[in-house]
């Protein structure tokens, strides 16, 4: 039994060493008259709250192997999840995660964030849902009666992590000494944290696995809501959408991300329909994180960068990349992002004889994942602070299907979850092998300690890259990743709000 600040829980203890205490509310529910407004503390319980199984997830459409869906009338969404070592004297490292899921899907509950293998490294690991979609990022617009923050995902990470700046000690974890992660989504979240003044001094350094950037210039989220209310049948009023049902705007929402994708001339929403996500309104979050970042907005924060080197193939592999089966569609796509045609050249030299398809993959997962990543360890150690580099390059070849290192590959190894039935295909199907087992315990230990010291286990800098997994002697040949030649070909490139 633990005591927190709104009265005590209960959990379990999914193996001997370690306890699971589930589904802690940390804010009110987001609904009724405080739907698309800030989270707002919880209200006391009494007696002792039975944590044991896994709280509501967000409002979504998705579905996800081993977690919990949305129901509609589901409320009390806004909890946390906390792995504690049974026995280990603390005050512990404290690890908290943030999920992915283009925020639109996801939730803390997902088993391959189960945090048990990261506790029995004398860790606090916590898992949080927050608001996705609409709920989280949609633009509302202010008409006097309804005026509602944008980022309210990102708020409600912050609610987070001041519940565990005054509950966590509680677990045997240490207020002064937590690592916020994430990946995909959940990583931009981190850096935007990272950047933004109501996190200020809730944690002490960041993880940040395939950071997708840049984050959405105010025009765009407001086009985005015109289309989505248009879609549900109503005006794009903030009391309109208030007073829309949170299952209404989900299926809207998927509807419009649909419809991005077969709008060839809808810009850059066509090949990436990702349509939430934080946007740099000049108030909460005063631009994209890497040029705050950049301009030194936590040179006090260590952090540590990770992405795959084949990102964008796992969005091919579940049939969610725009078709681009010619030089021109490949031009297209170069001129919506506003690609130099030298980069194009370079990466043909890089990959010869390669299709438009795979040129065309190569180039967007390193646009929207593997550069993008890398300027923010550049930037955060130009700007002063220590900023650690890694790269996930597990591919494997011979007579198992090719194995890609691609987007949220990487994962399960840090979280040491290999053996997860829902992870399965992300690693390439088939049991774990020796060396995967051995990879999981090099990357669990560098996020253990990088959380506990701010030591991952190599140098800081982009000199001292990590490389994790790499392919074996029967991956398939010619692979064309070349990260320097890679890197200077993405050197004249701006990134900006879009």
């Amino acid at each position: 039994m633990y005591d927190t600040a709104c009265g005590q829980v209960r959990g379990r203890a999914p193996v001997r060493d370690v306890v699971a205490v589930l589904g802690i509310p940390y804010a009110e529910p987001p609904f009724g008259e405080h739907r698309f407004r800030e989270p707002r503390t919880r209200t006391p319980w009494s007696g002792v709250r039975d944590c044991t199984d896994f709280g509501p997830v967000p409002p979504q459409s998705a579905e996800l192997p081993g977690a919990p869906s949305w129901r509609p009338g589901d409320e009390d969404v806004l909890s946390v999840n906390v792995w504690t070592p049974a026995h280990a004297a603390g005050p512990l490292p404290v690890l908290v995660w943030i999920h992915g899921g283009a925020y639109t899907f996801g939730s803390g509950a997902q088993p391959d964030f189960d945090g048990t293998a990261q506790a029995r490294t004398c860790m606090v690991v916590v898992t949080l849902n927050y608001r996705l979609g609409f709920e989280g990022f949609g633009h509302v617009p202010d008409d006097g009666t309804h005026t509602c923050p944008p980022n309210r995902g990102l708020l409600d990470q912050i609610a987070a992590l001041e519940w565990v700046r005054d509950n966590i000690a509680a677990f045997g974890g240490a207020p002064d000494n937590v690592t916020v992660a994430g990946q995909s989504a959940g990583a931009t979240s981190v850096v935007c944290l990272m950047a933004m003044d109501g996190a200020r001094g809730l944690f002490r350094r960041a993880i940040a696995h395939s950071a997708v950037g840049p984050c959405f210039a105010p025009e765009l989220a407001e086009r985005v809501t015109a289309r989505v209310a248009a879609e549900t049948g109503i005006p794009a009023t903030g009391a309109a959408l208030a007073d829309a049902s949170p299952q209404a705007l989900v299926r809207a929402s998927d509807a419009v991300a649909d419809a991005y994708r077969g709008e060839p001339d809808s810009g850059r929403l066509h090949w990436n329909p990702v349509i939430y996500g934080p946007v740099a309104d000049g108030h909460l979050l005063r631009d994209d994180p890497l040029a705050l970042i950049a301009a030194g907005a936590a040179p006090d924060i260590d952090l540590l960068v990770c992405h795959t080197t084949e990102e964008r193939w796992l969005m091919d592999a579940v049939g969610s990349s725009a078709d681009v089966p010619t030089a021109e569609r490949l031009q297209h796509f170069a001129s919506d992002f506003g690609l130099p045609d030298s980069l194009l050249d370079g990466y043909r030299a890089l990959m010869p004889g390669a299709s438009a398809y795979d040129l065309h993959l190569a180039v967007c997962g390193d646009l929207l994942f593997g550069e993008y990543s890398s300027r923010l360890a550049d930037a955060h150690a130009r700007a002063g602070g220590r900023a650690f580099l890694s790269r996930f390059d597990r591919r494997r070849g011979g007579d198992r299907a090719l194995v890609r290192a691609w987007h949220c590959a990487d994962v399960p190894f840090a979280f040491g979850n290999l053996d997860e039935e829902s992870v399965q295909f992300l690693i390439g199907g088939g049991p774990p092998t020796p060396e995967d087992r051995s990879l999981a315990d090099r990357m669990t230990a560098a996020w253990a300690g990088f959380a506990a010291t701010g030591e991952p286990g190599w140098e800081p800098g982009n000199d001292h890259v990590r490389v994790w997994g790499a392919p074996d002697a029967s991956a398939a040949p010619g692979h064309w990743r070349d990260s320097a030649a890679v890197r200077a070909l993405w050197s004249t490139y701006t990134y900006r709000p879009a």
